[in-house]
């Protein structure tokens, strides 16, 4: 069985293939990307690299060749992906693909406010329509965002700025993310199922807020704002308000307008799903934010 990986030079997908090689699989391992020069170091241990570039369609036949299954990593490009998904699966379609296994997001509905819905509900239809199998794999937010990300940010300010109002969701360690998606790509009987990836418990960012006091030795008081009040703190941080590729700002690597709009659907409880089906594939539970914030214990202590 031929697995292909889009986007393996980024976090997810270097992650996925790091367990894919300790599973033995290196020589079954097809890594797409648009940097081949990122991942010299694959071809090592047996693993191909092939160029492709979902901004440039034709560049994608011919990498999809031979393919049994394809974790189809969704873009960075928060509200402009549909298209260099769709050129992904038509390719992946037209090359006999057997499978396409999709990272995307829970709390798909036409009501929630969050950019990425737009990007990962047409996306997911494209898939389903492609004539391949597929598996979905609906990540909630990572923990590792609120923690690792904006964590040391809000130690050094003494304060989390929020437009959240109280609302919850069931923060997902990325590592658990990864996890679901390697035990779908090396195991049959997932093929036409839509999987919630959620962690354990339903949290407030006032509950991380409190843990991040607790762990760090530092106070990080939460401070409710509107929207407006948060376009205003990214704008003072730099961080752009439409999504550049690659572009990482004081640790973060998103756009405001992705944010906010995500803080908006957080607060209307778009995103309070919570499920089992971390330990459904795993085998495991799914680690807890308070995990997360302890095994990042000298990181955060020290970021003040």
């Amino acid at each position: 069985m031929t697995i292909l990986i889009t986007g393996a030079s980024g976090q997810y997908g270097r992650s996925v293939t790091d367990k894919l090689i300790a599973r033995g699989l290196a020589r079954e391992l097809v890594l797409l990307t648009r940097k081949p020069e990122k991942l010299a170091d694959r071809t090592t241990v047996g693993c191909q690299v092939r160029y492709g570039d979902f901004d440039k369609p034709s560049s994608l036949a011919a990498a999809m060749q031979g393919i049994d299954r394809m974790l189809l990593i969704s873009g960075t490009r928060v509200g402009k992906r549909v298209a260099q998904h769709k050129a992904a699966i038509d390719a992946a379609a037209s090359a006999g693909v057997k499978q396409i296994i999709y990272t995307s997001v829970v709390g798909i509905t036409p009501q929630n406010p969050a950019i990425v819905i737009r990007d990962h509900g047409p996306t997911e239809e494209l898939i389903k329509a492609s004539g391949c199998a597929w598996t979905i794999l609906r990540d909630q937010h990572y923990a590792d965002a609120m923690v690792v990300n904006m964590g040391p940010n809000y130690i050094r300010s003494g304060q989390w700025l929020t437009s959240t109002a109280g609302g919850r969701e069931a923060l997902v360690w990325r590592e658990d993310c990864v996890e679901s998606a390697v035990a779908v790509l090396t195991n049959a009987g997932h093929a036409g199922k839509t999987y919630n990836i959620t962690g354990p418990e339903l949290l407030n960012f006032g509950d991380i807020a409190r843990m991040l006091t607790e762990v760090s030795g530092h106070e990080v008081k939460l401070v409710e704002t509107t929207d407006e009040g948060m376009f205003a703190m990214f704008d003072a941080m730099g961080i752009p308000r439409e999504p550049v590729d690659d572009q990482v700002v004081s640790g973060v690597p998103w756009n405001s307008n992705d944010m906010v709009s995500f803080e908006a659907a957080i607060r209307g409880g778009h995103f309070a799903i919570i499920s089992d089906d971390v330990e459904k594939l795993t085998g495991r539970k799914p680690r807890g934010v308070r995990q997360l914030v302890e095994a990042n214990a000298a990181m955060l202590r020290a970021a003040k």
